[in-house]
């Protein structure tokens, strides 16, 4: 049936593709993304680690190492996976297996109607993200006094956790950090 018409091969190939892209973009959704930062501040080590303790506190992080010659603080916390995600990669599964089953329908006119039903496999998807996104996240935190303090800063914070965490970390101390 491919022969018939010359416009089907590309149609194939883009579909195939696509199809490869959506897997990916699935098993993507629960791979670990640790980045590091460092950032200046002008707060005083002993007006920052209080904010720093409430903050993370409040993200339901606790303690779990304190290395007192690094100065290096280990916190842990869990992240729950997002309703909206799970449904959402569902809802990209079904479409996709859809869409390929509407596109191998065409150029084979045999295509048994029982692989319709693989689109009811779409639900795996949301499954396989919400059992891979629910896990316990690890933040390093390490405050260190610059030896040579500035105007503009007074202290070194490296942080090392999820780069979503680190946005919110940024965002919520916008005010006292420069990068």
């Amino acid at each position: 049936m491919i022969g018939e018409n010359p416009a089907l091969t590309p149609l194939l190939i883009l579909t195939l593709l696509l199809c490869i892209g959506l897997f990916f973009f699935i098993r993507a959704s629960v791979k670990e993304r640790t980045e590091e930062m460092t950032f200046m501040t002008k707060a005083s080590e002993e007006e920052l680690l209080p904010q720093l303790q409430d903050y993370f506190d409040r993200r339901a992080y606790q303690v779990t190492a304190l290395d007192s010659q690094t100065q290096k603080i280990t916190l842990e916390g869990t992240v729950k996976p997002s309703w909206f995600l799970a449904i959402f990669l569902s809802f990209l599964a079904a479409l996709g297996l859809l869409c390929a089953n509407l596109v191998f329908s065409t150029l084979w006119s045999n295509f048994p109607p029982i692989l319709w039903m693989a689109v009811l496999l779409a639900p795996a998807a949301g499954l396989f993200y919400w059992k891979g996104a629910y896990r316990t996240e690890q933040v390093e935190l390490q405050v260190q006094p610059l030896e040579e303090p500035t105007q503009t800063a007074q202290n070194l914070i490296a942080v090392k956790a999820h780069r979503d965490e680190l946005a919110e970390f940024e965002k919520a101390f916008h005010s006292l950090l420069s990068e």
